[in-house]
């Protein structure tokens, strides 16, 4: 049987972008759906000013800063690879004890993301090499029509 435990968390939503004003309406977008979710209560929120980034000019970085009740130590995982927040920190309670199964359920639900995420990885680096012999192979056409 699985007991739940409210936990009072703060959690850190970064994100990059721009123009500006589109960081703050999607930040916005995030918080509604945070809030949607079964067994999450948002009790305070604050959206930062969107600032330039220092490494590019062009781009803009904004956060938002979320204290939140969420229904147990699953779903908060469940939150964090569903928004992927930059922070989070768990203000209460202090002592968090974890009955194996929810823990086994957790664990099993990072493993199947981590191995969803290295299919893609694997997907993607074998179309690389095939868009890099196709190019290589339009390259030498090119250079054998123009001698």
């Amino acid at each position: 049987m699985k007991r739940e435990e409210k936990l009072n968390v703060i959690m850190i939503i970064e994100i990059l972008g721009k123009p500006p004003e589109h960081l703050i309406e999607t930040l916005n977008e995030i918080l509604k759906k945070l809030g949607e979710e079964k067994g999450v209560k948002i009790k305070d929120k604050k959206i930062n000013e969107p600032v330039v980034l220092k490494e590019n000019e062009n781009f803009y970085t904004s956060f938002a800063e979320i204290e939140i009740d969420v229904d147990g130590i699953s779903l908060l995982a469940d939150l964090m690879f569903k928004y992927m927040p930059a922070h989070v920190e768990i203000l209460s309670p202090e002592n968090i004890s974890v009955i194996n199964n929810e823990l086994n359920e957790i664990f099993n639900s990072l493993m199947r993301k981590l191995h969803g995420y290295d299919e893609v990885a694997r997907i993607i680096q074998t179309e690389k090499i095939l868009l890099q012999r196709e190019l290589k192979k339009l390259k030498e056409e090119k250079n054998n029509s123009e001698k």
